[in-house]
């Protein structure tokens, strides 16, 4: 398995081999590629931005330009096995709805973030009083495309209140996985697989 950033790779290692995967906001395309090549998915992908649309393709992957929000209703229910959103939710304009249309299209979806309630966020803002500029929150806020600050806790409850079940979850400092316990102070970043 390649070098991949540590959620990818659990999710790589989670897919059924042969399965029809969608990989929403799939960046240059290294999940993709990880999926076909040593699991023989038909991954396919759909990402905003055209240079790496144009990058994925140049690699030979099944990749189209579209946003999210609205195009993800041009696909059929049930179309895929998995539907996959890598730190992207909080990027989306409506997160709830993006979940909605995740579980429409997969029978299962995974879905990464990060953890706006991780503790040098928190003391970022407490201490200093700014917006804070970590590792997973590289820019500042004026740059960033994050519009939904969602922590671990807020997406326990959303998916609670929307009927969905979480299969498992897996929870990151960094490169290193963490254990369950007090994730939503300790997480960088969550890893939930979903279904209904």
């Amino acid at each position: 398995m390649s070098a991949l950033r540590p959620d990818l790779a659990v999710i790589a290692r989670n897919v059924r081999t042969g399965a029809r995967v969608l990989d929403i906001g799939c960046g240059d395309g290294a999940l993709m590629a990880e999926l076909q090549g040593e699991r023989g998915c038909d991954a396919r992908g759909m990402e905003v931005d055209p240079v790496l649309v144009e990058r994925c393709v140049a690699r030979g992957l099944s990749v189209v330009q579209g946003d999210a929000d609205r195009d993800l209703a041009d696909y059929p229910d049930k179309a895929f096995d998995y539907a996959i959103l890598s730190q992207t939710l909080q990027t989306a304009a409506r997160p709830d709805r993006m979940l909605d249309e995740l579980l429409r299209v997969g029978r299962q979806a995974f879905v990464s973030f990060p953890n706006f309630a991780h503790w040098r966020t928190r003391a970022a803002l407490t201490l200093r009083g700014r917006m804070p500029v970590t590792r997973h929150l590289p820019v500042s806020w004026y740059e960033t495309e994050n519009i939904h600050h969602v922590t671990v806790a807020d997406f326990r409850e959303l998916i609670a209140a929307k009927g969905v079940r979480c299969e498992r979850a897996w929870y990151f400092s960094g490169e290193r996985a963490l254990s369950p316990a007090f994730a939503n102070l300790r997480a960088e970043y969550a890893l939930f697989e979903l279904s209904r």
